[in-house]
This record gives structure tokens, C-alpha cells and sequence, in this order.
């Protein structure tokens, strides 16, 4: 049987490496194949009467866990600059500005049009609300630069915003308290204490990279990143902005590490140590990440898709968050509308803050059905948008540096005549 057990681990990890492949190829997200992947396993097992124990244990878990991973990747994607803070503050808003409009907007059609009470309409919408950047930037890598750099801050922003946001309501809904101006000062001095920490930690972890001569010291970095966010979690403190600082510190050491003490750190030997963690960190959320999706197909089954009322709701919302995106773009995109506008794909991040939404706020109207559907929706409206990206514009936005280098060339020939 353990045999048979790890023929099954290793051919899922050949699936999804090549689905993966064809996802580069076709521009088709990988994640739909994972998830349908797992609503076929479903069907099977429960053909033969077999089930998977503790599934409902190891989904959350292992969310967790890719959670805690993909705002890690993200974070060490950004690339913090003075020229980019312009950009940084543009994907700071968007994300911000629709989050919340999607929260307000959502909300209200659950609870003004499903009668559904104000505090269960708003825990469920948030998670509805969130753009998952592990979906959206792997997507992006087709567009152009600046619209590709725009994506990844906004994705990786809204990944945060929208935690952080569903960690400060759930506790107070659940002890049936309003928000009142106090807890807003709260939050903003919590997140100025979790920042302040981060640094500390940072420069901890940045010691122990340079230090510990072990072979395995990244897999070490990673426990103490998941022991401090979970303790986090516990105190009901927003420790995912210490992974998303960490990640930020981690690939922009020499902008953002303040100076007294960069001094105590070797530079050099951290950004050694830095690629090998990125390349570590990509490999293990990539493992997370297929396990995560096809376990979360498993707990799909095939009758599930028979009620007509939960693709009502899910094509509802999806119209009303491709509405409010397209409204911010109008107004706020001097650019025009591009394809970053269909850039908005829900994920892991979405199912993971929906399981975690106590039974007493569960609503059965606004079920893992219409979740799917949300998903898959935005998915495959990003899918769209990808097609229409046209290669062309790819290849003169690659074609300007080189006649820019060319014309400084010219330039400098010019000079010396």
C-alpha cells in the first residue's frame, strides 16, 4: 500500500509540473487543471467507496502554509526603488480602493438581495474580494513590463490588505462589537509594532544566514517564519505583514535595512544566500501549492454543480467586481484600459479565508460552490485578457532599450569625432 502511496505522490507532481508547461504555453492557468484534477479523483473514489482521512484537517493546513509561502514569493519579487514609487503606490491604491469597494459592493447584494445578516455578508464577501497574486502573477509574465510590475504590486498588496482586513473584523464580529475609531488606532499601531518587529526579526534571520555554516539552514528560516506567524495568529495579531517585510527586506536589503544595521551583516553573503532561498522558497510553494489545489478538488463533488441558484450568485458577483475594476480603470488609468484590467483571478488565498470563517457566520446560500465559480470565473476572464495582450507591443516595448542603448552608442561615436 506505501507503494502504492508514493507512485500516487510522485505522478502528481509530474501532472502538475506538466500542467504547469502547457500553462506557459497556452497561457491557460495551471490552477484549473489542479482543481479539476481533483474533482475527478473525487469522482473515482467515491466509486470505489474510498475516502481521504482528516481531509478536512490537511486542506486548512496546508493553506497555511502556502499562504505563508506565496506572500513570501511575492514579497521577494518586488523590487523597492525610487523610481518605482510612483508605480508601488499606484498598485498600493488600486488594490486598497477596490478591495474595499468589492467588501461594500458584495456585501451589500448578500445581504440587501439574499437576505443575508450584515455581519455574515461582510465576512463572506472579503474573501470574495481578494485578488490572489499566486494566480495573477505567473499570468502576468505575457504583458508589458510596466503593466506586468503593476499586477505583481497590486496582487501582492491585495493579498495582504485583504487578511489583514479579515482578521481585524472576524474577532469583533464574533464577540458582536461594532467598530468604533479605537480600533482603527489599534490596528495602525499593531501594524507599526508588527513592522518594528519585523525589522528585528529580519536582522535575526539575516544572521543566521550568514552564520550558520549547515547545509540545511533555509528549511530552518522557513519553521521560525511559520512558528512566529502562527503565534501571531493565535494573539490574533496581523503577522503576515512580518513574512511580507521579511520578503520585502530580504530582496531589497541594501535600500530598505536601515544603515546602523546593515553595518553588522556582510552584504554580500546575504545576497549569495538570497537566491538559493528564492529558488527554495519557489520549489516548496510549488509543491504546497498542488497538493492544496487538487485536495480542495477533492472535497468538490460532481452533484455539487446541479443547483442553478449557486451560478446565479457566483456570475452576480463576478459582473459586479469585473464592474467596479472597470470603473477604477476608467477613472484612474490614464493609460487606458489594457489587460491588466482582467487581471483580478480569486485563489488560494480566497478558499483559505473562506475556511476559516467560523460555522456560526457560514452561510449555506453562499456555499464552496459559488466559491468555485468566483474562481474559476475570474480565472478565466484573466485568461481573456492574457489572449488579447498582443506580442507585438511586447516586442517594441523590448525593441526601446536596445534603440536607446544604440542611440547612446551613436552618441558617443559622434563625441569622439
Amino acid at each position: 500500500m506505501n507503494y502504492y502511496i508514493l507512485i500516487l505522490i510522485a505522478v502528481l507532481i509530474i501532472l502538475s509540473y506538466l500542467f504547469d508547461a502547457i500553462a506557459r504555453k497556452t497561457k491557460f492557468p495551471s490552477v484549473i487543471f489542479l482543481i479539476a484534477s481533483g474533482i475527478i479523483a473525487r469522482f473515482i473514489a467515491d466509486f470505489y467507496n474510498y475516502e481521504i482521512p482528516y481531509l478536512n484537517e490537511i486542506v486548512p493546513a496546508l493553506g497555511t502554509i502556502g499562504l505563508i509561502l506565496i506572500v513570501l514569493e511575492g514579497a521577494l519579487e518586488l523590487e523597492i526603488s525610487k523610481d518605482k514609487m510612483g508605480l508601488i503606490l499606484k498598485g498600493f491604491a488600486a488594490a486598497l480602493i477596490i478591495l474595499l469597494l468589492n467588501v461594500f459592493a458584495i456585501s451589500y447584494i448578500l445581504e440587501n438581495m439574499l437576505d443575508i445578516p450584515k455581519r455574515m455578508a461582510t465576512i463572506n464577501a472579503i474573501p470574495l474580494s481578494i485578488i490572489s497574486s499566486a494566480v495573477a502573477i505567473p499570468s502576468a509574465s505575457s504583458l508589458l513590463k510596466l503593466d506586468k510590475e503593476f499586477i505583481v504590486y497590486e496582487s501582492s498588496f491585495s493579498d495582504i490588505l485583504g487578511i489583514i482586513l479579515f482578521n481585524f473584523v472576524l474577532p469583533k464580529f464574533e464577540a458582536e462589537r461594532s467598530i468604533v475609531g479605537e480600533d482603527y488606532m489599534f490596528l495602525f499601531l499593531q501594524i507599526l509594532i508588527v513592522i518594528v518587529a519585523s525589522i528585528i526579526i529580519s536582522f535575526i534571520i539575516f544572521e543566521l544566514m550568514e552564520k550558520i555554516s549547515h547545509k540545511v539552514k533555509f528549511f530552518l528560516i522557513l519553521a521560525i517564519l511559520i512558528l512566529v506567524f502562527t503565534i501571531g495568529k493565535i494573539y490574533h495579531l496581523s503577522t503576515l505583514v512580518i513574512i511580507f517585510v521579511f520578503g520585502l527586506f530580504l530582496s531589497n536589503s541594501r535600500t530598505l535595512l536601515p544603515p546602523f544595521l546593515r553595518k553588522f551583516i556582510s552584504m554580500n553573503k546575504a545576497e549569495e544566500g538570497l537566491h538559493e532561498f528564492h529558488l527554495i522558497t519557489a520549489e516548496f510553494t510549488f509543491l504546497i501549492r498542488t497538493f492544496f489545489f487538487l485536495f480542495f478538488g477533492f472535497t468538490i463533488t460532481l452533484a455539487s454543480f446541479q443547483n442553478v441558484d449557486d451560478y446565479i450568485i457566483g456570475f452576480s458577483i463576478l459582473i459586479c467586481m469585473f464592474a467596479i475594476r472597470l470603473v477604477y480603470f476608467l477613472i484612474f488609468n490614464r493609460r487606458g484600459i489594457s489587460s491588466t484590467l482582467y487581471i483580478s483571478p480569486r485563489g488560494l488565498i480566497s478558499i483559505l479565508l473562506f475556511l476559516q470563517i467560523p460555522a456560526k457566520f457560514k452561510s449555506d446560500i453562499v456555499n464552496q460552490n459559488v466559491l468555485l465559480i468566483v474562481i474559476l470565473g475570474s480565472i478565466l476572464l484573466m485568461l481573456f485578457g492574457t489572449m488579447k495582450s498582443k506580442p507585438s507591443e511586447i516586442k517594441k516595448e523590448q525593441e526601446i532599450p536596445q534603440a536607446e542603448s544604440q542611440g547612446e552608442i551613436s552618441n558617443e561615436v559622434a563625441t569622439q569625432e
